[in-house]
């Protein structure tokens, strides 16, 4: 594996023999590696788990987070080949082979999440064909650049469809990478889901009636989404309850005229401390992001800032002030990753109560669901 900026790297060859590059980032959760690899959020980013042991469980097809694998590459410190698990589908080295997914194993990690934390994230090339150096190098600084790049409509869905029906809210679902455990958030709490591509007019949605417009995940720089903010702002108009993350939670921001910045870094793991500035509870939350809004350009006349990262200091949510709309920049879903930000969605639901007088109908478990169970 070759950096961009010359640092080379010699492991073992893992799942599918190939060359693939992207942004290499690091994501320091202890489990839920399939959710992960499998998460839209992370389209164009080659994944290097902190944890040591990677594939010791294998996979599941319970675990998939859209249909197949969205990184670009894995980097492991050890890769197992063998998994102790019964509820397993495959290892994870077939998974990787069946969905040719290039990785690299035997790989100091906690070199490179040092080198990163100091240089910054950074672009590198993974090959089992190409064994030059130089050319690598080369390659690795030629590779388009996360900054400035549209990534939601190599994910996005290409027709509307309805995820489920029922006798609760209606909720429109803007997929810009959207995680299948966001869908059953929503449908723990007895909604009718209707899923859009993220080029969809918001006339299209409006005209659905729905209750309330949820403004989904996904990858790569907002502010390289202009229609996307448009629609946001449109939405923001229409007296509808709205909510996002992450990706979402950005155009809502960057809808109402705040800012957005790429990260040095950014946030990815299962175990970020945030701070509800609302009812002082501090959540241990799951986040992937590099992107973030900037606080400096808030004012109160567009939003509150109901969320802080305890890390860092950094925007973790907004409650808007001009429409009944909320946003945060991590993921309350949690596949994987604590539960402890589940109330958002039921925030949700009673902004729809009261908006609109819909109310959540069916009283389900929601933990059996957030499980993928």
């Amino acid at each position: 594996m070759a950096l961009e900026d010359g640092t080379i790297v010699i492991g073992t060859a893992v799942g599918y023999r190939g060359e693939t590059g992207g942004e290499l980032c690091f994501n320091t959760s202890m489990t839920g590696y399939q959710e992960i690899f499998t998460d839209p959020s992370y389209h164009g980013q080659i994944m290097m788990m902190t944890y040591p042991h990677i594939g010791n469980y294998g996979t599941m097809d319970m675990d998939m987070e859209a249909s197949s694998p969205m990184v670009s590459g894995v980097v492991v410190r050890a890769f197992s080949h063998r998994f102790s698990n019964a509820n397993a589908d495959n290892s994870l080295e077939d998974f990787m082979v069946e969905h040719k997914l290039v990785g690299i194993s035997d790989v100091d990690t906690r070199a490179l999440v040092l080198h990163i934390r100091s240089k910054g994230v950074m672009n590198a090339v993974i090959s089992s064909i190409d064994l030059d150096d130089s050319s690598l190098i080369e390659k690795a600084k030629q590779w388009p650049t996360m900054e400035g790049l549209e990534l939601a409509s190599r994910v996005t869905i290409d027709e509307e469809y309805d995820y489920v029906l029922a006798d609760g809210p209606r909720i429109a679902v803007y997929d810009f990478g959207v995680k299948q455990n966001i869908l059953r958030s929503f449908k723990a709490r007895g909604c009718s889901i209707r899923v859009f591509p993220a080029s969809t007019p918001i006339d299209t949605i409006l005209a659905w009636n729905p209750d309330g417009i949820f403004f989904s995940n996904g990858p790569g720089d907002p502010r390289a989404m202009p229609d996307a903010v448009e629609n946001t702002r449109k939405a923001m108009q229409a007296s509808i309850p709205l909510f996002g993350i992450c990706l979402g939670h950005q155009l809502l921001s960057l809808a109402a005229g705040l800012k957005v910045y790429k990260m040095f870094v950014g946030h990815r793991g299962a175990n970020h401390p945030v701070k509800n500035l609302l009812s002082s509870q501090v959540e241990v939350s799951t986040q992937n992001h590099g992107f973030a809004v900037d606080k400096e350009s808030l004012t109160k006349d567009i939003a509150v800032m109901t969320h802080v990262n305890l890390n860092d200091e950094t925007l973790e949510g907004l409650r808007f002030a001009t429409c009944t709309a909320f946003s945060v920049q991590y993921h309350p879903e949690a596949s994987p990753g604590p539960h402890d930000s589940h109330y958002l969605f039921d925030e949700f639901m009673a902004d729809i109560e009261k908006e609109r007088g819909v109310k959540t109908i069916i009283d389900a478990v929601p933990d059996l669901i957030y499980a993928g169970r």
